[in-house]
């Protein structure tokens, strides 16, 4: 685009746009971001926003009206005007005039003193009287059929309250309201079967629908004389309601909790809250328990969805597999947890009931979780905001006044899934009947010393305590090893009566060496205090002995006994062996092979004590070690007095 100028000296300036958009930002590195072109849009509001109608006037509009006739006479000399939105204000103006007159017109008509406008009467209509007879005879015949109906329904109603067989609609339909919420929409009466008012989030729907029930017939009670032609008669039903439940919450529904140790079923629990699974259609209240199952039904898959959502999202170090209406999890090497859930809509008599071998603790603590879950949603301990989200616990709501640190906070917001909670409780048990087999089969093959386990009644979900007391047979009073277990979820941990606290994993090998340790040690201990009470003397012991072959579990221990006159002594060797091992040697003195010398003239050196000489142990008299070693140390203190 070019101008001329006219000056003294005509130059020619060339105007252009410039190819570049604004420049928006510049970036640190030096980028140069544009900013885009405007659209069509924004350009046609850029333009119209420049229309100043306050500038028009009358002279303006003279103007105009004689260009327009100048252009009617000669349309050659009329030259269009360079602004482009001349038509626009023209067709604004106009509009505004019309509107203008439009108001002036409705101004004058809501003045009386002006204009008065009447309604046009309307031509009577010619009515016929027989017309009227008919639409009214019509009006009654509704009126009384409807008196009629409920005439009926009241008579019908009486006759059932006569029949004792059939009870009230209403008693009934009173009992359904006081066990369960209902509420009528539209000409129908509603129930609710979820949770949701006892803080269950669980999306499904649990609706059902309650109807007088009708006469039916009764197809399996058959009387004499049917089967040559004559019709069983008409049963009346047992309940005045009829329930219809949704066919997704209809039949039996149970959780199936199976421990697995290389596919062999170590222990198995059937979680169904409603009993067995029976033929319900012939009961009485048949209501009730169609809702009672249909609940059940309700509870096992709200606590399998929200078993299969925490198995999803929970990392462990062997990711579990939810596949279908089975959970696998892993609690030890080689063991697996199954929770299945299992849906019938068949009802069987005959089969046993899946609640007949299962496992009431696992089926309260299944039970038990769910309902805290709920408890937590519906019930928020106090201190709480009045106003705001609910959801922290009452620790957290005094973290504030207590001074909480980061730490303590983050504890606060640990918690434990259904499914960790679960998994912590089924390690639990198998460790419990774990330890239990190992305790159990020590102290049927170890004969002597006797072992003794109480178990504590008072055990919480995921640790039990018990107490192992090791005594011999009539030596009880002498000594006794007592030793406590406190059986956790993957882990023992034995405190000893000296104080020592010892810390085994799941195997059982590490509780049976301790055992067996405990054992040797209860042997030596005992020894000594009952050669104290014999006034033998005790030379040395040790329950670690060094010598001989390395023990492939735990280590030999040894004693020394002297008697009374230091004639005789006593080794005594005991082997923490698969079976323990007892090896008994004795030493006399004065030493019969011993001969005075030039060398050794002194004869006092043959008081020292000889070579020690292996007795045969089982030959002696005795039930148990310790009887056995008083006989020997009685029979030796008598053979040197």
């Amino acid at each position: 685009m070019s101008y001329t100028m006219n000056m003294t000296n005509s130059v020619n300036v060339s105007v252009e746009a410039p190819c570049e958009n604004q420049i928006q930002e510049i970036t640190y590195d030096g980028t140069e971001i544009y900013q885009p072109p405007p659209t069509l849009s924004e350009t046609l509001t850029k333009c119209a926003a420049r229309i100043d109608f306050s500038k028009t006037s009358l002279d303006d509009l003279k103007k105009e009206d004689k260009l327009s006739e100048e252009e009617l006479k000669d349309p050659s000399q009329f030259q269009p005007s360079l602004w482009p939105w001349d038509s626009v204000r023209n067709k604004l103006k106009d509009a505004l005039t019309e509107i203008c007159v439009l108001s002036d017109v409705i101004s004058i008509a809501k003045d009386k003193r002006y204009l008065v406008l009447d309604p046009v009467p309307e031509e009577p209509e010619d009515t016929k009287p027989i017309i009227q007879v008919y639409a009214r005879k019509k009006a009654l015949s509704q009126a009384a059929n409807v008196l009629l109906n409920g005439a009926e329904r009241l008579r019908s109603c009486q006759s059932e309250q006569r029949n004792r067989n059939v009870a009230d609609f209403h008693i009934e339909l009173l009992r359904l309201r006081q066990n369960w919420r209902l509420k009528k929409v539209s000409n129908a009466i509603i129930g609710d079967l979820s949770y949701r008012t006892a803080g269950s989030k669980f999306g499904m729907s649990g609706t059902f629908e309650v109807t007088k029930a009708e006469d039916v017939v009764d197809d399996e009670t058959t009387p004499t004389g049917a089967g040559n032609g004559v019709a069983p008669p008409v049963a009346k039903p047992t309940s005045a309601l009829r329930v219809n439940v949704p066919p997704e919450l209809q039949g039996v529904a149970y959780i199936k909790v199976i421990t697995q140790k290389d596919q062999e079923d170590l222990c198995t629990a059937n979680v169904n809250l409603m009993g067995t699974g029976q033929n319900i259609t012939q009961q009485v209240g048949v209501w009730q328990k169609t809702l009672e199952f249909a609940q059940n039904v309700l509870f096992c898959k709200e606590l399998f969805s929200q078993l299969a959502r925490e198995a999803i999202h929970m990392q462990a170090p062997i990711p579990h597999v939810v596949v279908g209406n089975q959970i696998r999890a892993t609690l030890l090497p080689g063991i697996q947890l199954i929770i299945s859930l299992c849906h019938s809509t068949t009802f069987d008599s005959s089969q046993p009931g899946p609640i007949n071998d299962h496992d009431h603790v696992l089926e309260h603590s299944l039970h038990q979780l769910l309902r805290e879950v709920h408890h937590k949603n519906s019930h928020h301990p106090f201190p709480h905001p009045a106003s705001g989200p609910m959801g922290p616990s009452k620790r957290r709501m005094l973290a504030g006044p207590i001074a909480a640190d980061r730490h303590e906070l983050l504890e606060m917001t640990k918690t434990q899934t259904i499914l960790e909670q679960i998994i912590a409780q089924a390690q639990h048990i198998f460790m419990r009947k774990r330890t239990q087999y190992v305790l159990d089969t020590l102290a049927r093959d170890v004969k002597d010393p006797q072992i003794v386990s109480h178990w504590n009644a008072m055990n919480s979900p995921t640790m039990a305590c018990v107490k192992i007391n090791i005594v011999t047979h009539g030596y009880d009073t002498i000594n006794r090893t007592s030793l406590v277990i406190h059986v956790k979820e993957r882990s023992l941990k034995c405190i000893c009566r000296d104080g020592r606290v010892m810390h085994l994993s799941y195997e059982p090998q590490e509780l049976r060496d301790l055992i067996l340790c405990q054992i040797n040690q209860h042997q030596i201990s005992c020894l000594l205090n009952l050669a104290r009470c014999m006034a033998w003397q005790v030379l040395s012991n040790s329950n670690h002995l060094g010598i001989g072959e390395v023990e492939p579990l735990g280590n030999a221990s040894s004693c020394l006994l002297a008697s009374p006159n230091s004639d005789r002594m006593i080794a005594v060797q005991i082997r923490c062996d698969p079976q323990i091992d007892v090896k008994v040697f004795i030493a006399r003195s004065p030493r019969q092979d011993f001969f005075p010398s030039p060398l050794v003239p002194e004869k006092f050196w043959e008081n020292l004590g000889g070579h020690f000489k292996e007795v045969k142990f089982d030959k002696i008299e005795g039930k148990s070690f310790l009887n056995k070693m008083e006989f020997l140390m009685a029979s030796l203190t008598s053979s040197s007095s």
